[in-house]
C-alpha cells in the first residue's frame, strides 16, 4: 500500500510540473522576443528558446508554493539567466569589445542625424576620442566574434538570423523619438559649443572659419567639438538609457550639477509629439529642422 501511494505522489507531482510548463510556455517565448530585441540579428531563437524551457522545466520542479512567491515571477528569474548564459555560450567578444562596440554603433547614428550622411570613420574616432587606428582594431575584434549560428544555414530557419530588409514601427518610432532629442539637446548646448556644432555640421564651415570668429585656435575648436558631441551624446542618453551617461570621477560637483541641469532642459524640452514633429512618419529629419537650431536661443 506504502508503495502505491508513493506512486500515486509522484504521478501528482509530475501533472502538476506538467501543468505549470504548459500553461507558462508563452512566458518563454515574451522573454526571449525580449532578449532578441536587444542582440545582434545573427542571435538564434531556437537556441534562446530551447535554454528558456529548460530553465522553464527545471522552476517547475523545484517551484514551492508555500512561499507565496507567484510562480511567474520565480520562472522569470531563472528563465533570464539562462538566457544570459546562453548567450555568453554564442559570444567570443569580450564584454568590454561589446561595450565599445555598442557605443560606436550609438556615436553613429548621430553623428548621420546630425551630418544627414553616413559619418567618416574619422568622424566617429573625433567623436569618441581615439585614433582612427584604435577604431579599426575595435571594429575588426567586432566583426570578428559576430558568427552565425550552424542553423543560420538551414533552409527552413534562414529567416530567422536575417535582419529585416525594412525598420518596424517600433524601430521606427525609436529613431523618430532619437531625432527629436538630438534637436532639443543640439538647442539646449551652451552658446559656445551649439555654434561650433551648428557651424561645423550643419553650415559646413571650415575649422578655420569658426575659430576666427570665436578668436581661438582651430586646435580649441577641435576640442571644443569633441566636448560638445560627448555632451550631446550623454543627454540623449540620459533620456533614452538613463544608466548611460558616463560618470567621471574626476568630474568636479559643480561640473556634475550643471551636467544634470542640462539632462534635465532636454527632458522639458518638448513632449513627445513635439519630438516626433521633427520627422516625417518614415523617419527623415523634416528640411530646416537641424538648421534651426541655430536660431533657439
Amino acid at each position: 500500500m506504502a508503495q502505491a501511494g508513493s506512486t500515486v505522489g509522484t504521478t501528482d507531482t509530475r501533472r502538476e510540473v506538467d501543468e505549470l510548463v504548459e500553461q507558462n510556455v508563452p512566458l518563454v517565448g515574451y522573454l526571449v522576443r525580449e532578449m532578441l530585441a536587444r542582440v545582434p540579428a545573427h542571435v538564434s531563437r531556437d537556441e534562446l528558446t530551447s535554454a528558456g524551457m529548460m530553465a522553464l522545466v527545471v522552476s517547475a520542479q523545484g517551484f514551492d508554493a508555500s512561499r507565496g512567491v507567484p510562480f511567474a515571477r520565480f520562472a522569470a528569474i531563472r528563465i533570464r539567466g539562462a538566457l544570459l548564459d546562453e548567450l555568453r555560450g554564442m559570444d567570443w567578444a569580450a564584454r568590454s569589445v561589446r561595450t565599445r562596440a555598442r557605443e560606436v554603433e550609438s556615436v553613429r547614428a548621430q553623428l548621420s542625424a546630425a551630418l544627414g550622411r553616413t559619418p567618416r570613420n574619422e568622424d566617429i574616432a573625433a567623436a569618441m576620442g581615439i585614433s582612427v587606428t584604435d577604431l579599426d582594431a575595435l571594429q575588426t575584434d567586432t566583426a570578428r566574434a559576430s558568427v552565425l549560428s550552424l542553423h543560420g544555414f538551414a533552409p527552413e530557419s534562414g529567416a530567422e538570423v536575417l535582419a529585416e530588409p525594412s525598420v518596424g514601427p517600433e524601430g521606427l518610432l525609436l529613431r523618430r523619438e532619437q531625432l527629436g532629442y538630438l534637436h532639443d539637446s543640439i538647442a539646449e548646448l551652451p552658446e559656445r559649443l551649439r555654434f561650433v556644432v551648428t557651424g561645423y555640421f550643419f553650415e559646413q564651415r571650415q575649422m578655420s572659419d569658426i575659430a576666427a570668429e570665436l578668436g581661438v585656435t582651430e586646435s580649441r575648436v577641435s576640442q571644443l567639438r569633441a566636448e560638445a558631441l560627448e555632451l550631446l551624446r550623454d543627454g540623449m542618453n540620459a533620456q533614452l538609457e538613463p544608466s548611460a551617461p558616463r560618470q567621471s570621477p574626476k568630474r568636479s560637483r559643480r561640473a556634475t550639477a550643471t551636467r544634470a541641469a542640462y539632462y534635465g532642459a532636454i527632458a522639458e524640452r518638448s513632449t513627445l509629439a513635439g519630438r516626433l514633429a521633427m520627422s516625417t512618419p518614415r523617419g527623415d529629419m523634416l528640411p530646416g529642422a537641424g538648421m534651426g537650431v541655430a536660431q533657439i536661443a
